[in-house]
């Protein structure tokens, strides 16, 4: 950490702090008094559910009320079921007076016993001082209010106390008849249900409270249930939190003295077990937690986390740990890229800090544990490739120097190696293969060969005439067709070594689509002159990108990773060797072991190990070829596919030395660039998995609304931000780096989403299975129909109808704007997105007379690429190239 690293970090640690801070100011509110007229009581403690019949003890009950002792007038109850039966007698033990409750429901039966034993206890027990028989059993619509009625009459005639039954304030309004059966109104007031604003809330009870005494003059008003949860479900205005449910009662409970209210604060004891049938807030109304602690001060002033310094603390550390990963190779970097840095990894740890605290202050279940567990995992690896990205962004532009500049090396020609070029073929379009050795014929370079492989290729008439051609150009190109060769383009390249020139000191390999540039070789030999070079490498480039709108949408979408991605990854010697345009010293490759006819990427993987045999690679960001790109969205899945599931390949058989387990000659920064660099691939298939389980998530809050929440607001708000975030990336670097347009960065942003079920799919497999085959990308090949274009994007069509059918549903369940589920609203829109892309993208694919023109304009300058500003590394606001490896 050197002295700026320091400053930049102590400064961003600072502000984290003080956003803590600022975000936990105490505040004043009134103080609760020593004795509160009344709790509403439910003895059950964790593991205790009526439920599945687990009730507490006698004993436990008793210590419950011992607490409640002296600060409490009263206690109201709901049932005289089991052991709460007990209730009033223990009560009696402690001076504390009852107002017992009786449950009412669908079951006639039931209900019969019920108010049987509630008129014996309350005949038993003089310190029962009323009854209320039902709760909110109008607003259920358990039974008939013409039922209620006689239910009441009966319970009324047997007592001498008052009798009442307890409903929400609206009901009483709607249903003048019930209090002509009452002796009072047991009135629900609960404005989170409603809604209501904590700074409003009081008033609002007030409000309501004056219109039940204007419409019921006659009837005393008994507030039976009134309070605020500690967790739990943003409904409109009203969040949540302990410091709510603390300020709320604090402000209740004084304006209550002031307007002599009879009232019973929901409730004592927090009940986990309500999470059942109220949905996760139900667990949360206590004033006590499970543990029976107090959940907030009852005098002194109210932080919203109170033991916030030491989550800012630990979100310091953890910060101060990434950033001292990120900057230890960070000698070029800008301060204003290390600043960018900072503030990225201090809000990463933030978020996730305050995420974890959240979800660890909830009641947990088994299967909300493994949920929790499950997105914990996913949040640390959205996290991490956040700030795979943010390293990527930072180092594209913001540094002051390219470490490892292009430089010609002066080479005599006559000093020059003899090079043999190596071309691969299969089935390839005979006049294509023409074209590519006519452009090999004219490279201006002294001493090389050609050697034309071309394997299992069956039609005569397809590889004959390029035999012909090979013979027609003089003995320096050499044909060999192989009927039966095993291992790919790996196996015909490690043909075509053994039938190379024993001279030859460079091998060269070049796609058989590829037009080369007559300076190819010239240009780029003379890098081999440093006997640590043993690969030297250009970047892939396209001579269609002009035939139609989907070719033009595709080649935008290649140029990030070859002009931004690589040059970046070139600067600690980390490249991505791909076959085509790379060049390979001899020596090297047979002593590596030749090219790995296991892997389908045997490109990447090649370049690995001569890493890994501590060998530098030179990567020069200049064209000196162009190639053709797939004619259909099928083949550009099956091309990506390739990559994607050799990725996985490669990570799979070389983890030990990624990772550091296995000796190697790879550093640090190689190794990270790797790992790093395929990060996002493996994000989009963690990605289809999320997917999935937002589809299950979703169809669990349509069939049960009531028991299914959606999830927190954090574990929503992160792939939310990671989304914006990659999106802020890719409209940045494309305006800064390729001057594009909106229309040219949208089309560059709907091809690559467009790959990323195909890449999910792929990376999976690659770690699942061994043996997929090689899928090879037919040039020249006929577009496909419309509706068969379409068909390429069946399973992404699929998903993306999943997710807006998701969607509209658990929109049609959402009854009044709440935040989270507003959010995870988003979260599937966001979701379907890449589906939506696939979908889009295909149907231009079946659109071949598309014009290309709205999406070639910012490339016009890539025309002239010898004399291409991207050789100018150190001067990096001139460099042409787009956001590295969106997808």
């Amino acid at each position: 950490m050197t002295r700026v690293n320091l400053l930049i970090g102590l400064a961003v640690a600072i502000i984290t702090i003080g956003f803590w801070a600022l975000m936990n100011r105490p505040k004043e509110e009134p103080a609760w008094p020593r004795r509160i007229q009344g709790f509403s009581f439910s003895p059950m403690q964790a593991g205790h559910s009526p439920i599945t019949g687990a009730y507490p003890t006698v004993e436990e009950i008793d210590a419950d009320l011992a607490l409640l002792a002296g600060k409490t007038n009263a206690i109201r109850t709901y049932t005289v079921e089991h052991v709460l039966a007990r209730i009033p007698e223990l009560a009696r033990k402690h001076r504390i007076n009852v107002a017992l409750g009786g449950w009412l429901d669908a079951n006639g039966e039931k209900n019969e016993k019920e108010i049987a034993a509630l008129i014996k206890i309350a005949r038993s027990n003089s310190n029962v001082v009323r009854v209320i028989l039902g709760n909110e059993v109008v607003l259920r619509g358990d039974m008939p209010i013409e039922e209620l009625f006689v239910y009441l009459d009966q319970v009324r005639s047997a007592l001498h106390v008052p009798v009442s039954t307890a409903e929400p304030w609206h009901v009483w309004l709607k249903n003048p008849k019930l209090a002509d059966h009452v002796d009072y109104l047991a009135v629900h007031m609960l404005p989170y249900w409603e809604g209501i604003s904590v700074d409003t809330a009081v008033d609002y009870i007030v409000n309501h409270v004056h219109q039940l005494q204007i419409a019921f003059p006659t009837k005393r008003i008994v507030i039976a249930e009134v309070g605020w949860p500690s967790n739990g479900r943003i409904r409109k205005g009203a969040v949540a939190s302990v410091a709510n449910e603390a300020t709320f009662l604090r402000r209740f409970l004084v304006r209550a003295e002031q307007e002599k209210y009879t009232y019973y604060i929901m409730e004592a004891f927090d009940q986990p077990w309500k999470h059942v049938t109220e949905g996760a807030v139900g667990a949360y109304w206590g004033v006590y937690a499970v543990d029976r602690q107090p959940k907030f001060p009852f005098a002194e002033p109210i932080v919203a986390i109170p033991h916030w310094h030491l989550l800012a603390g630990i979100a310091v550390l953890v910060s101060i740990l990434t950033l001292t990963v990120m900057f230890a190779d960070s000698k070029t970097l800008q301060n204003r890229g290390r600043s960018f840095l900072a503030v990225i990894a201090y809000g990463a740890a933030t978020t996730a800090v305050w995420i974890v605290y959240d979800y660890l202050h909830r009641y947990l279940t088994v299967g909300s544990a493994l949920v929790g567990v499950l997105m914990f995992i996913g949040m640390i690896g959205v996290i991490a490739v956040l700030l795979i990205e943010a390293h990527e962004w930072a180092e594209a532009l913001w540094v002051r120097e390219r470490r490892r500049p292009f430089r010609h090396p002066s080479v005599p020609c006559g000093d020059l190696p003899m090079v043999s070029i190596h071309v691969p073929a299969c089935d390839e379009p005979p006049e294509m293969l023409v074209e590519t050795l006519d452009a090999l014929a004219k490279l201006d370079y002294p001493d090389y060969e050609v050697i034309l492989i071309d394997n299992n290729t069956k039609d005569p008439s397809v590889w004959k005439p390029v035999q012909a051609h090979c013979r027609d150009l003089g003995p320096r190109f050499r044909f060999f067709h192989v009927d039966t060769l095993s291992g790919f383009k790996a196996g015909a390249l490690n043909y075509g070594l053994a039938q190379t020139d024993p001279t030859a000191q460079i091998i060269a390999v070049i796609d058989s689509d590829y037009t080369v540039s007559e300076s190819w070789l010239r240009d780029l030999v003379p890098q081999f002159s440093n006997p640590k070079t043993a690969l030297v490498q250009a970047p892939q480039d396209y001579r269609d990108d002009r035939v139609n709108a989907f070719k033009a949408m595709c080649y935008s979408e290649y140029r990030g990773f070859f002009f931004i991605g690589m040059v970046t990854r070139n600067e600690r010697n980390a490249i991505i060797q791909h076959g085509t345009m790379t060049m390979v010293r001899r020596s090297v490759l047979e002593q590596i072991g030749g090219w790995g006819e296991w892997c389908i990427t045997e490109d990447a993987e090649l370049g690995l190990r001569v890493f890994e045999s501590s060998y530098e690679a030179v990567y020069i960001a200049e064209s000196y070829g162009k190639g053709l790109m797939p004619d259909t969205f099928m083949d550009y899945k099956k091309q990506r596919f390739r990559w994607a599931y050799g990725a996985a390949q490669i990570l799979r058989r070389h983890a030990g030395i990624l990772l550091g387990w296995k000796p190697s000659g790879l550093k640090y920064g190689q190794r990270y660039h790797f790992l790093a660099g395929w990060g996002p691939w493996i994000a989009d298939s963690a990605n289809l998995f999320f997917t999935l389980g937002a589809l299950s998530w979703s169809l669990a809050m349509v069939i049960a609304p009531k028991h299914i929440d959606p999830p927190m607001v954090g574990f929503s708000a992160l792939p939310l931000a990671f989304f914006a975030f990659k999106v802020a990336k890719m409209l940045y670097l494309y305006r800064r780096r390729v001057k594009a347009t909106v229309a040219q960065t949208v089309a560059a942003a709907l091809a690559g989403l467009a790959l990323s079920h195909v890449i999910a799919k792929a990376i999976f497999l690659g770690f699942c299975t061994k043996h997929k085959p090689f899928l090879r990308t037919p040039k020249m090949a006929d577009s496909q129909p419309l509706a068969k274009a379409i068909a390429a994007a069946r399973e992404e069509t699929f998903l993306l109808l999943g997710l807006l059918c998701a969607l509209s549903g658990v929109a049609i369940q959402q009854d009044y704007p709440a935040l989270d589920l507003s959010l995870w609203m988003l979260v599937l829109s966001v979701q379907a997105i890449p589906y939506l892309a696939s979908l889009v993208v295909a149907i231009i694919s079946g659109f071949p007379n598309l014009p290309a023109k709205l999406f070639t304009q910012a490339v016009k300058c890539a025309e002239n690429r010898n004399t291409s500003p991207l050789l100018n590394f150190g001067k990096l606001e001139n460099k042409d190239g787009l956001a590295a490896e969106i997808e």
